[in-house]
């Protein structure tokens, strides 16, 4: 029987490598995608396969048109026809306000959280669209619940990528509905990852989490099983939609 192929961007770490873990040991065959830590995203797939699961590592920076197309044509040489997609891949930068911001660090957000996930899954739909010859499939896109809550003082920047990733979603939804694939998103809220560094904080969800009605962070493996589950035949006639992950917030 023919083992589904999974790509996810960003799959290295955090819920990209929680989604990993997760999908293959639900029988997908993942691909892992990094940009720059490779021994971080072959030692994943170092343990994935040490499971039983079938995984491979790609280097490519997805806000570059040239690597998305040489991700994808990888991918299916390696691992065969491409199932599904996750759209994890995303960076944000210092905590700042919008006066502080220039155009470089804007683009630099843009290019990996929008730009990214657009040429992604234009890449996707080329190979897994009926209309032209392939067998359907899902995509899941990682938003945020910033998209929403607007980051202010701290990522005013990020929460506008992730408003268009949640754009992006309801469109294409709709878009390639006839064509056997279905679009959805996930949208986190405070979860426990490497990312908070990146932005000068790395405590951020010890100090945060008094906001949350939970009163805690969310863990990777918790949007890992909700992404898996728009993923799968059990969400069939899902698509457009955005699922909030973030304690009640």
């Amino acid at each position: 029987m023919d083992v589904p192929v999974l790509l996810i961007t960003g799959g290295g770490r955090g819920i990209g490598a929680a989604t990993a873990r997760l999908a293959a040991a639900r029988g997908y065959a993942v691909a892992i995608n990094y940009r720059h830590d490779a021994s971080t995203a072959n030692a994943l797939v170092d343990q994935i396969r040490a499971e039983g699961g079938i995984a491979a590592a790609f280097a490519a920076d997805v806000g570059e048109e040239a690597e998305v197309t040489g991700l994808f044509e990888a991918v299916e040489r390696t691992l065969g026809p491409l199932a599904a997609l996750v759209n994890n891949a995303g960076v944000l930068e210092t905590q700042m306000r919008v006066e502080a911001m220039d155009a470089a660090r804007i683009r630099r957000i843009l290019a990996t959280n929008v730009v990214g996930p657009l040429l992604c899954c234009r890449e996707a739909i080329r190979r897994m669209s009926t209309r032209h010859g392939g067998q359907g499939g899902a995509i899941v896109n990682v938003s945020s619940v910033a998209a929403r809550t607007g980051s202010p003082g701290e990522y005013v920047d990020y929460a506008a990528s992730k408003g268009a990733v949640d754009t992006l979603t309801i469109g294409l939804a709709q878009e390639v509905a006839g064509d056997g694939i279905r679009v959805n998103a996930v949208r986190p809220g405070f979860i426990h990852t490497d990312m908070h560094a990146s932005g000068g904080e790395p405590g951020r969800i010890e100090r945060v989490k008094a906001f949350v009605p939970m009163k805690r962070g969310g863990q990777p493996e918790e949007i890992a099983h909700a992404i898996l589950w728009l993923l799968s035949a059990e969400a069939s006639y899902c698509s457009g939609a955005l699922v909030d992950i973030a304690g009640g917030r």
